[in-house]
């Protein structure tokens, strides 16, 4: 790949198109640990072939898991609860992907050896401790620095279940916590702030875990009981909401522009950001609703937005789209007035600190941009963009959404763009430039 990418002309306006988004990434990582874990040979249909996928394949295959990955078609032979082949001085590397590192811990609470998980530079600078302290109480033996990678992880053969507060919002480590409860003999208790619910709905219509929710104000209430065989099962993957949220503001903030996303997964816990660019002015529908398997897939259909303002958003809506508040902000940049946001720490313990990077990206377009407090924002919109100024994009821990965040302003804005590490997008979205030249983007 080259060093960078180089973007001098916005894209021109396109209508009636259609296009199809990869699979959803935490439900393709999830398929390949949840399907080891099986007994018998599982098969996933549109998994996504990303860079973080591939880092959850190759350490499953280190613990002598068969697996095979054809096309869009992955086929993993389970061998049980308890069948990984642990080995000694064994080493499994996550690359960047914190979902695998974490939840694969989840399921080596009972090794009899020490294991040594690791990552990239960018991802042994993400928290651990908030998967390793709740491991801990299952009776898994840690030791790290700091609860930054590398750590180290022993199992027992006494697992025992436990009563946990996620009191974070993180569906990692709720899902962390649901999966170590598979291995242990009594009912795991979970009290847990509102988050991604795939976990659950994996558990309850695929893999038929014995398990209550209780969806309370505040909290879900979750029960696990565990030492249940998973028999082997098939799941077809839908479409990425996060992957299609590029294209929903790119043609949102191009003109004359219209765009349908095929099969997407609209699950009410990842749509916040439809919500809230619908709060702002756009009209995005969401047309051909079905359920599979306790998910929600639809057609979403995005046009050119008119007029865009500004809003004053609480953190009511900031757990369902976490991972597209960069988005966000480009849009409420591009608002009549001025637009306030609250309680995003999360967004700084993602691959780079991405708060910090909103507002250096939103002040190189000479956006105007406070920090407030309870890790909150204010931008000022404005419609002025300077369109023959120079902007480069690096450094940046090679955070595939600053990579494609960055994409989207230039063939949204205009501007001589140069934006390095071109082949950070693949940790999440393969197929991201191939999309956009579909759309006719130009871009060297």
């Amino acid at each position: 790949m080259p060093k960078f990418i180089s973007i001098k002309k916005k894209i021109d306006n396109f209508k009636k198109k259609s296009i199809s988004m990869p699979g959803d990434k935490s439900l393709s990582i999830r398929f390949i640990l949840l399907s080891a874990l099986s007994k018998g040979k599982c098969v996933a249909y549109n998994i996504l072939k990303s860079e973080d996928v591939k880092s959850a394949i190759k350490n499953l295959k280190k613990l002598g898991i068969k697996i095979i990955l054809k096309k869009s078609k992955c086929e993993v032979y389970g061998k049980g609860l308890h069948g990984y082949k642990y080995k000694k001085n064994l080493v499994l590397d996550a690359g960047n992907s914190g979902t695998t590192a974490r939840l694969l811990c989840s399921t080596l609470i009972d090794t009899n050896y020490s294991i040594k998980i690791t990552g990239d530079e960018s991802l042994r600078k993400r928290d651990m401790k908030r998967i390793i302290e709740p491991l801990r109480l299952f009776g898994a033996e840690f030791k790290d620095k700091n609860g930054k990678l590398p750590i180290f992880i022993k199992g027992t053969k006494f697992t025992k279940p436990i009563n946990y507060i996620e009191n974070l919002g993180s569906a990692q480590c709720k899902s962390a916590v649901m999966i170590a409860a598979l291995k242990t003999f009594g009912i795991t208790k979970i009290r847990s702030l509102p988050s991604r619910n795939h976990t659950e709905l994996l558990f309850k219509y695929v893999l038929k875990i014995p398990m209550k929710i209780k969806h309370q104000k505040k909290y879900d209430l979750i029960e696990i009981k565990g030492k249940k065989e998973i028999k082997p099962f098939k799941y077809k993957i839908p479409g990425d909401i996060s992957s299609a949220a590029f294209f929903i503001v790119l043609t949102l903030l191009s003109k004359n522009s219209e765009l349908i996303l095929k099969n997407i997964n609209i699950n009410p816990s990842r749509i916040g950001i439809l919500k809230i660019l619908n709060m702002m002015g756009a009209k995005i529908k969401m047309k051909n609703k079905k359920s599979y398997k306790g998910e929600i897939i639809g057609d979403i259909f995005v046009k050119s937005a008119k007029k865009l303002r500004a809003i004053n958003l609480n953190s009511s809506l900031n757990s369902s789209a976490i991972d597209e508040f960069l988005l966000i902000f480009l849009v409420a940049s591009r608002c009549e007035g001025i637009s306030s946001f609250i309680n995003l720490s999360e967004l700084n313990k993602k691959e780079s600190k991405r708060l910090d990077w909103g507002i250096k990206i939103l002040r190189m377009m000479n956006i105007k941009v406070i920090k407030t407090k309870n890790y909150g924002l204010k931008i000022w919109g404005s419609k002025k963009f300077q369109t023959n100024k120079n902007y480069v994009v690096k450094n940046y821990l090679k955070d595939h959404r600053i990579f494609m965040l960055s994409t989207i302003i230039a063939l949204s804005l205009g501007g001589n763009w140069k934006i390095y590490d071109p082949d950070s997008f693949k940790t999440s979205f393969p197929n991201f430039l191939k999309t956009l030249d579909s759309l006719g983007a130009k871009i060297k």
